[in-house]
């Protein structure tokens, strides 16, 4: 019955990102990329949409990615607090969690770099 709790809460807090305090406005930043009076103000109207877009196309892929991360990481714990102590289970816990890490240090860098590159763009923009 305590697992069955225990699921059901996780599962609410990746249906619900409000309970992971989802929506703060760090978040929000490559939304804002294309918005009207931006900063890119010499740009033409389909390009603040196009703008826009793509900010929200790389916001929801990296956004994805990170609840995908944090499913393999609990399920690599769970499996390691269930193995018993058998060696071989406990080894596939740990490289499961191994490449789970290693993919959210992937995702963080990508989001990054992502977010790098178009504040340079509008900069040049800017100034352009």
């Amino acid at each position: 019955m305590a697992k069955k709790i225990v699921i059901l809460i996780f599962l609410l807090m990746l249906i619900f990102p409000s309970f992971v305090l989802a929506s703060s406005d760090a978040y929000n930043s490559l939304k804002k990329v294309g918005e009207e009076g931006g900063t890119a103000p010499y740009a033409a109207a389909d390009q603040y949409k196009l703008a826009e877009i793509v900010g929200i196309v790389i916001q929801a892929f990296l956004g994805l990615l990170g609840v995908i991360f944090l499913v393999l990481i609990i399920y690599a714990g769970f499996n390691w607090m269930t193995a018993q102590g058998e060696e071989e289970k406990v080894n596939k816990a740990k490289d499961t969690l191994q490449r789970a890490v290693i993919g959210l240090i992937i995702t963080i860098a990508a989001y990054a770099i992502s977010t790098w590159v178009l504040v340079k763009l509008i900069f040049t923009a800017r100034i352009l």
